[in-house]
């Protein structure tokens, strides 16, 4: 079994092409979904953020989100160390989650920070995900109904395109040209050719 990591920045349509792939049949795993399950079901990940934060971090028990990003936001140090809690758990999941999927001959796990938590390391090769700057801050602005100065300021904490593609074994064009299942197929392709 080969894993495969999927990445991009935000609304380049990374997750639309790990569904895609999802239903066409591959394992995806999807890191950010994980995460909060792990957030809120690890008993110790969970007493470790609740050290960290205080006991009130968990309302009605759920991670109050809005709280740690604004505490995390101007405090680079608290955001390490929660990344510390949060990134080994995940990928512990993940190789448990990998070993359960050894018969597919492609697994794929799909995170925006792929590189920056180091899941890269986990993976046999990187896809990422690319698509115009503007084209990325209107998906956003509409799928989150939210700001575009909100948006700029994410993408500003992101790492760049030119940086993951650097980086990445393979990269795909989602500017809306090429339909979803064509991208996906192109990713297979570079797939079955790099496990060859």
């Amino acid at each position: 079994m080969k894993l495969f990591g999927i990445t991009g920045g935000i609304g380049s349509g990374k997750t639309v092409v790990a569904t895609e792939l999802l239903r066409s049949g591959y394992p995806v795993y999807f890191t950010d979904l994980q995460a909060q399950h792990i957030i809120h079901h690890n008993p110790c990940v969970r007493s470790q953020i609740e050290l960290l934060f205080g006991s009130d971090i968990y309302q009605n028990d759920h991670l109050d989100r809005a709280r740690v990003a604004e505490l995390v936001f101007n405090n680079p140090q608290l955001l390490t160390r929660l990344n510390s809690i949060v990134h080994p758990a995940v990928r512990f999941d993940i190789q448990a989650w990998a070993s359960k999927n050894e018969a597919h001959d492609f697994c794929f796990v799909e995170s925006a920070i792929l590189f920056e938590s180091g899941l890269n390391t986990l993976c046999d090769a990187v896809i990422t995900v690319n698509a115009p700057l503007e084209t990325r801050i209107q998906r956003t602005v509409m799928r989150d109904n939210t700001t575009r100065d909100s948006v700029i300021s994410r993408l500003k904490n992101q790492m760049t395109d030119e940086d993951r593609t650097a980086r990445a074994d393979f990269h795909v064009e989602n500017n809306g040209t090429k339909e979803i299942s064509r991208i996906c197929l192109d990713i297979l392709s570079f797939c079955r050719n790099f496990a060859d």
